[in-house]
C-alpha cells in the first residue's frame, strides 16, 4: 500500500500509521447521495456528483478517507414525457451486484419499535497513483427486515417526511455503526455533506457514554449547500417521538432544547467545529440567514479526469504535462495553439450532436453557435427565463444564428419544476420553424459529460442569491467552454467579462438577500448580450472567441477543481497535514 502513496508528502507520524495499519482512515465523508458514474444511479444532481468528485480527488491525492452513503435499488428515476409534455417517472432499476461488492458486515438499529438490520456494499475508487478509497453504500433491503423497512433503500428522495427521517437516521447512526463494525476505530473527522447525516452526532454521543457537546464538535465538520430556507430538512418532535428509540430520543431532546423540532442544518451548525458554504457569496448569505458570522467557504470544484473530453485530455497532456496530478498547471493553457484547441472542441461538439441525432432525430449544425442549459429543474433556476419575451427571443436568435440544447429532471413532487420542463418542450415545438431547440430526456452523468464538453456556451439563469455554488459550468471550463450566467454562486468568483465569459443582469448587491430586484432586468440583459456580444464574437471574431476559451481553462479550470477543494478542506477543516497534496 505504501507504494501507492506520495510518501514524501506526508508527515512522519501519519505515514507510520498508514504503513502499520492499512485500515487507518482518519476521515469519513457522509453524503445522502453520491454520484460516481451513471451506472450507479444513487444521485439526483449536483450534491451527489460533487460528493463523488471530492471522493475521486481524495483518492487521486492519497487522502486516507472513506465515503458513506445509502444504496437506492430503484435509483432516482428514469424520466419520460407523456403526450402533453408532462414529466413521468419510472424506477431506475439496477443490479448492485454488477457494480458493487456486498460485504458480510451487519449492524442493527431500532426505528418505530422495530429492529432493522443494515448491510453494506462497497465500491472502491482507485486514484491516479493507485491509492484505493472505499465508498460504502448502506442497505436495508433484505431479510429478515420488515417489508416497510426494506423500502428505505429503494428510492432517493422518495416517500413522506417520516420516510426521510428514517433514511437520515439510517445514514447517520447506521453509517457510524457500520464503520465501527468494519474496524474503523480511528476516525478523527466526520464530514457531513449537507445535514442529512446529522444524526451521526447522536451515536457519537452514545459512544462516549456521557453528554459532552464540545467533544462531539471536535469530531465533526459540516458543509451546507442551500441558501433557500425551504431546502433544509426539518422534523417536528411529534414525528421524531413516534420514530426514535428511547435512548436516541432522550439525547436529541437534550441536544436541541427548547425547540419544537429538529432542523438538520441547525443540528450541523451546533455540533460541528467547522462550517462552510460552497462559494464566497454563499457563505455571506448563510451567515445572514443563520444569524451568525462563523460560516466559512470552500468554493466547489469538479473532478478533472471525470469531466474532460478525451480530445482535451490529449491536448493538455501534450502541452501541459503533469496537469492531471496538479490541475493548477492549467494556467499554462494560454500557450496551447488556438487551432488545436478549436479542433478538439469541434470534435466534442460533433460527438454531442451525434447523440442528439440518435435520441431526438434532430440534425444540428456544428457551425452554429450552440448554447446549453442542463440541471435540476427547480423553479429558482429559471430555465424558462430565455423565453420570457418570445418576440425578443425570436428577433435575436432566428435565422439559424443560435441553437439550444436543454436537459434536466424535476423532482417527482415538484409540479413547478415539471411545468418549466413542459414549457421548454412546448416552446421548442412552437418555434420549430424559427429556432432550433432540443430537449434531451433522462438527464444523467453521461449526458452531462457530452453537453459540458460539446456546447459552445453554458447558460445559467438562477434567481439571486439562491445558487449556492453550481458545478455544471465548472465542468464546461475544463473543456474550454465559456459561461453566460447570472452573477451568483461560483460565477461571481470565476467571471471576468469578455475574458472567461459573460454576466447576466446586475452585479450582486445587499438587496439580493431579500430577493428584492427586478427579474426582468436579467432577461433584458440576456437578450442584449446574446445579440451584441456572443453572436458577433462567435461569427466575426474567431480569434477572440478561442482566446476566451484559453482564458477559461487558464483562469477557471485551474482553480475550480476538486483537487483544490480537497486541499482546502485538509488545510481548513480536517486538521491533518497533507502538505504535498
Amino acid at each position: 500500500m505504501t507504494q501507492r502513496l506520495h510518501k514524501s508528502d506526508l508527515g512522519n507520524s501519519l505515514r507510520n500509521l498508514m504503513e502499520n495499519d492499512p485500515a487507518f482512515r482518519p476521515l469519513a465523508y457522509f453524503s445522502m447521495e453520491v454520484g460516481l458514474r451513471e451506472s450507479i444511479p444513487t444521485y439526483s444532481g449536483g450534491l451527489g456528483v460533487l460528493a463523488g468528485d471530492i471522493l475521486k480527488s481524495a483518492a487521486d491525492l492519497g487522502v486516507p478517507m472513506v465515503g458513506v452513503t445509502l444504496l437506492y435499488r430503484k435509483g432516482y428515476f428514469v424520466q419520460e414525457f407523456n403526450k402533453d409534455d408532462w414529466q413521468q417517472e419510472k424506477p431506475a432499476i439496477w443490479n448492485p451486484a454488477h457494480e458493487l461488492t456486498l460485504l458480510p458486515n451487519r449492524v442493527s438499529i431500532n426505528l418505530q419499535g422495530r429492529e432493522i438490520q443494515i448491510g453494506v456494499w462497497v465500491c472502491e475508487i482507485v486514484g491516479a497513483t493507485g491509492y484505493p478509497l472505499p465508498v460504502y453504500f448502506l442497505d436495508t433491503d433484505f431479510e429478515p427486515n420488515h417489508p416497510d423497512d426494506r423500502r428505505f433503500c429503494w428510492n432517493l428522495y422518495g416517500g413522506d417526511n417520516k420516510h426521510r427521517l428514517c433514511q437520515e437516521f439510517i445514514l447517520g447512526v447506521g453509517g457510524l455503526r457500520i464503520l465501527r463494525d468494519m474496524g474503523y476505530m480511528n476516525i478523527e473527522t466526520f464530514h457531513l455533506n449537507e445535514g442529512h447525516a446529522g444524526f451521526l452526532t447522536l451515536d457519537l454521543m452514545r459512544e462516549q457514554g456521557y453528554y459532552d457537546s464540545d467533544k462531539i464538535r471536535e469530531q465533526v465538520v459540516f458543509t451546507t449547500h442551500t441558501p433557500v430556507p425551504a431546502g433544509h430538512d426539518y422534523f417536528e418532535f411529534g414525528l421524531i417521538d413516534s420514530v426514535f428509540p428511547p435512548d436516541a430520543l432522550a439525547t436529541i431532546h437534550r441536544m436541541m432544547p427548547d425547540m419544537p423540532g429538529v432542523s438538520m442544518t441547525e443540528l450541523g451548525l451546533r455540533y460541528s467545529r467547522y462550517v462552510n458554504g460552497v462559494a464566497k457569496k454563499h457563505a455571506e448569505v448563510s451567515n445572514v440567514m443563520f444569524k451568525m458570522d462563523s460560516v466559512d467557504w470552500v468554493t466547489n470544484g469538479v473532478h478533472p479526469a471525470t469531466w474532460i473530453s478525451s480530445g482535451m485530455r490529449k491536448l493538455y497532456n501534450r502541452h501541459i504535462p503533469g496537469w492531471e496530478q496538479d490541475p493548477g498547471r492549467l494556467v499554462q493553457a494560454l500557450t496551447i495553439p488556438k487551432k488545436e484547441l478549436w479542433a478538439a472542441h469541434q470534435a466534442s461538439k460533433l460527438r454531442l450532436f451525434a447523440r442528439v441525432l440518435e435520441t431526438t432525430g434532430k440534425q444540428l449544425d456544428p457551425e452554429v453557435l450552440t448554447l446549453g442549459f442542463a440541471r435540476r429543474a427547480a423553479t429558482y433556476k429559471r430555465a424558462e427565463l430565455l423565453f420570457s419575451d418570445i418576440k425578443r427571443f425570436i428577433d435575436v436568435t432566428a435565422g439559424g444564428k443560435v441553437q439550444f440544447i436543454f436537459a434536466g429532471k424535476a423532482h417527482p413532487s415538484d409540479n413547478g419544476g415539471k411545468s418549466i420542463l413542459q414549457k421548454i418542450r412546448q416552446t421548442a415545438k412552437e418555434l420549430a420553424d424559427k429556432v432550433e431547440i432540443v430537449f434531451i430526456d433522462n438527464y444523467n452523468m453521461e449526458i452531462a459529460s457530452l453537453l459540458t464538453q460539446g456546447v459552445d456556451v453554458w447558460l445559467n439563469t438562477p434567481m439571486r442569491p439562491r445558487e449556492a455554488s453550481g458545478t455544471s459550468g465548472m465542468k464546461c471550463t475544463m473543456n474550454g467552454i465559456m459561461n453566460f450566467s447570472v452573477l451568483d454562486g461560483w460565477w461571481i468568483e470565476g467571471w471576468i467579462e469578455d475574458v472567461t465569459g459573460w454576466s447576466i443582469g446586475p452585479e450582486p448587491s445587499a438587496s439580493d438577500f431579500d430577493h428584492n430586484y427586478d427579474e426582468s432586468l436579467d432577461a433584458i440583459d440576456l437578450y442584449s448580450k446574446l445579440e451584441k456580444k456572443l453572436i458577433p464574437t462567435y461569427y466575426k471574431d474567431h480569434e477572440k472567441w478561442v482566446s476566451m476559451m484559453q482564458h477559461t481553462v487558464a483562469l477557471n479550470a485551474s482553480f475550480f477543481n476538486t483537487h483544490r477543494v480537497v486541499r482546502e478542506y485538509a488545510a481548513k477543516a480536517y486538521s491533518i497535514d497533507f502538505r504535498g497534496m
